[in-house]
């Protein structure tokens, strides 16, 4: 049989040019050519079997190869399969009876209490006053502004605004001849509504105190034991909740209460002073027992004078007897002035009046005995 040429065996391609191999050409002659055969067939016969070797190896490496992935996909499926369980166990509800489900357990995040309080002022207020109003409106994050309103306005006029604003609730600051203050506040647009004259105002920025709380915190409201008892007061201390009071879970406060706003009633007057609230150490955070108030400011002085059913109108529900208004005042100072005068002239006219009250008779018998 004929013997395959060195140069085809596909196994061993590097044999294909060994000298050997094409030794009995080059030589000459049919013992040369003989020589060749012989040598051919030789090599076809080392290039077979070292063909059959190279494929064992290669099928040998190939079974690793293989054995290795099924033990790596073994190993990841039973990684999977672990990693299952303990999520399945971290899943499991912590509480067996499913309290954390339940309807009246669950917190409520929508803001339900839609309040809204409009603060502004009107023309002709002073630094002091529009300072003061920046203070109100830095306390109230529920609040919205509103460009000064026209003193040739009518009061009613600030229903539309708080309509437009979608305000229920509206803190007016009337100011007048640059010296006096009032300040209005209602609830919209139905009422009531009250009418305050401010005194005593002292600023933040002015009085520079040692408080401060977390800008945009809900507020708590501590009113006076009198604002339970008496009937006005009670109408007045719900203006107040829904003016001051921040509502639950609105867009622009925060989650916190760390200032506390007091209402006092002294001397038929409402007094206003705004503290923060903090703990004594840092470790009585979470106790409430173990905190301390530092005051922040501002201060103020509500004097009210009346009270109206409906919303800067409507029936006269309280009026003040004790109200004198700032004109009155400053004429009765002017007066005072003037007394210490009238007071000498009327004391020496009632001086001559007393002597020629009490002047002896004449004696008829005087000027006998002369």
């Amino acid at each position: 049989p004929r013997h395959r040429s060195p140069r085809q065996a596909p196994q061993a391609p590097e044999l294909a040019r060994h000298p050997a191999a094409m030794g009995g050409k080059r030589k000459g002659g049919r013992q040369g050519g003989n020589k060749g055969k012989r040598g051919r067939t030789d090599l076809s016969e080392d290039g077979s079997e070292a063909g059959g070797a190279t494929e064992q190896a290669v099928d040998l490496e190939i079974a690793d190869a293989v054995a290795a992935k099924e033990a790596a996909e073994e190993a990841a499926k039973a990684g999977a399969q672990d990693a299952d369980g303990d999520a399945k166990e971290d899943d499991a509800p912590p509480d067996p009876y499913l309290l954390a489900d339940a309807a009246y357990i669950q917190k409520d995040t929508r803001w339900r209490n839609k309040q809204r309080t409009l603060v502004f002022a009107s023309r002709g207020v002073t630094a002091r006053f529009r300072h003061l109003c920046e203070d109100i409106r830095k306390m109230l994050p529920h609040h919205k502004a509103e460009p000064k309103f026209e003193k040739r306005s009518k009061l009613y006029e600030i229903n539309e605004i708080c309509e437009l604003k979608s305000c229920n609730n509206v803190i007016f600051f009337e100011a007048r001849k640059l010296k006096d203050l009032y300040m209005w506040m209602g609830r919209v647009p139905s009422g009531p509504s009250i009418k305050f004259q401010v005194l005593n105002i002292h600023t933040t920025r002015e009085v520079r105190l040692a408080g401060n709380c977390l800008l945009g915190s809900r507020p708590l409201l501590y009113f006076d034991k009198p604002f339970s008892d008496i009937s006005y007061l009670k109408i007045m201390k719900t203006l107040f909740t829904q003016a001051f009071g921040t509502p639950r879970n609105h867009p622009k406060s925060k989650p916190f209460h760390d200032h506390i706003m007091a209402f006092y009633w002294l001397d038929g007057k409402v007094w206003f002073r705004h503290y923060q609230i903090s703990p004594e150490t840092q470790a009585d955070n979470s106790d409430p027992e173990r905190q301390q108030l530092t005051e922040i400011g501002p201060r103020f002085v509500l004097e009210p004078i009346r009270m109206l059913a409906g919303s800067f109108c409507g029936q006269t529900l309280y009026a003040s007897d004790a109200y004198m208004s700032p004109t009155a005042l400053r004429v009765h100072a002017r007066n005072m002035l003037k007394n210490p005068y009238i007071a000498k002239k009327k004391s020496a006219e009632k001086r001559m009046k007393t002597i020629i009250k009490n002047m002896a008779p004449e004696d008829p018998t005087e000027e006998a005995f002369v």
